[in-house]
């Protein structure tokens, strides 16, 4: 993990390296991925499961590629009544903080003119769950809820099964306890391409959303304009703002906690104190030691791990404004205060109780978050990903009458004699 001072260099020089963890930036796979993608696209279910069979060595088809009842009902003897309950409980957090992102329809009227918004949720969404290295259920709840919430009729999953065809535990008994309708067992680029594009056996869906590894973010770039995506997400990482009030022992249990994601994973203390910076260090080393994931935790340390030193509070937060990170802690004096300066960041934890993982697994607030530097334009996944909405016009003949000289100007300024027909025809006799 290196420490450096801050500077407009050390920011740049950043920013360069965090960059090219970025899916956009890894073209050599893009053509194994349109690959796969067109050979799915043409060929449905034969090539989804001659992909299954090579990349995750299990015999599916279209009879046991849906995953069954009894296979549900299994899997809450397999986990349990522990995890059951948090999940449960995590679930109620997470529908009650994204309830009241739900927008509703609304109208104006005025001397004959109607205007207004129609708020409709999408048909059919599908979710893609990784079942990989990592097995992650709270990444269900998280994508599933705001799209039950918004009003989706129906919700499919695809995720990844094992060689004897089984799929993880826990993901189906979060999958059912959010209220997935139906649930794939393919994972990859071939899960992505299926429901983009459909097959015999996997539904066409408006929306794919949800996390997956290089093939998975490069695949939903492929098809995006076919469907609609959430985001081509890159690896996780976390930066903490932190004065000297901060608790070093806090600060590097949380780097850590996004460390030891993968090896690719960014881990970055600002801070305008080098007493904390020295002692961050220290317990980051001590820590290392002894988690589970040390060799994967060192290589993101040693890659993208990084304590930097501001002269002042000014410069820390204009660092933390320009790398915009996917998870923020501000850990400060006055970590309110702190927050109305920063303007870029995906999730934003206030204070030393508010470690980064409360929000992956039981806040509420979502932990589907704009990654690599994207929280500048991006925001975390919420209802609002889940609906559409269309424009309400409607115009009685006073009142397109009042108004239709300057339509029709406006129309034969750009040349469209068609556009300023279609107005005059309704009060000229032409």
């Amino acid at each position: 993990m290196r420490k450096l001072k801050l500077n407009s260099d050390t920011i740049d020089n950043i920013l360069e390296t965090l960059l090219k963890r970025s899916p956009q930036q890894y073209t050599e796979y893009e053509n194994t991925v349109a690959e796969i993608v067109n050979n799915v696209r043409e060929n449905g279910d034969k090539a989804v499961f001659e992909y299954t069979k090579k990349f995750d060595g299990a015999d599916i088809n279209s009879d046991n590629i849906v995953v069954t009842e009894e296979e549900i009902k299994e899997a809450y003897t397999l986990v349990s009544e522990e995890l059951i309950d948090v999940i449960r409980k995590s679930l109620v957090n997470i529908e009650k903080y994204h309830a009241k992102q739900k927008q509703n329809s609304w109208f104006t009227s005025e001397e004959g003119i109607i205007l207004g918004q129609k708020v409709s949720p999408l048909a059919k969404v599908g979710v893609y769950v990784p079942g990989g290295k990592a097995v992650y259920p709270s990444s269900v709840l998280m994508n599933v809820m705001p799209a039950k919430v918004a009003g989706v009729e129906n919700i499919y999953m695809t995720t990844p099964c094992d060689k004897n065809g089984k799929v993880n535990p826990s993901t189906l008994v979060a999958a059912n306890e959010a209220g997935v309708d139906t649930i794939y067992k393919c994972g990859g680029a071939q899960a992505i391409a299926a429901l983009a594009f459909g097959t015999k056996s996997i539904a066409k869906v408006d929306k794919i959303v949800g996390p997956g590894n290089i093939f998975v973010a490069l695949a939903k770039k492929a098809v995006f304009g076919y469907v609609s995506i959430d985001s081509i997400a890159g690896p996780s990482e976390i930066l903490v703002l932190a004065d000297e009030t901060a608790n070093p022992t806090y600060v590097a249990a949380d780097l850590l906690s996004q460390a030891e994601h993968d090896e690719l994973a960014s881990a970055i203390l600002v801070t305008t104190s080098a007493k904390l910076a020295d002692e961050v260090e220290k317990e980051i080393n001590r820590f290392v030691e002894i988690l589970s994931r040390k060799d994967i935790i060192q290589k993101s340390l040693d890659n993208f791990g990084y304590l930097l030193i501001a002269e002042n509070m000014k410069d820390a937060v204009e660092c933390v404004n320009a790398i915009a990170s996917e998870h923020l802690e501000i850990v400060t004096a006055n970590p309110f205060e702190t927050m109305t300066y920063v303007k870029n960041a995906g999730a934003i934890f206030l204070g030393q109780y508010s470690s980064e993982p409360l929000g992956d697994y039981f806040a509420g607030p979502n932990h589907v978050l704009p990654t690599n530097g994207t929280a500048r334009f991006f925001s975390p996944l919420s209802v609002d990903d889940f609906i559409k909405k269309s424009s309400i016009v409607s115009y009685s003949r006073e009142a397109l009458e009042a108004v239709y000289p300057d339509i029709v100007k406006f129309a034969n300024n750009e040349q469209l004699t068609a556009h300023a027909n279609s107005i005059k025809v309704r009060f000229e006799d032409i």
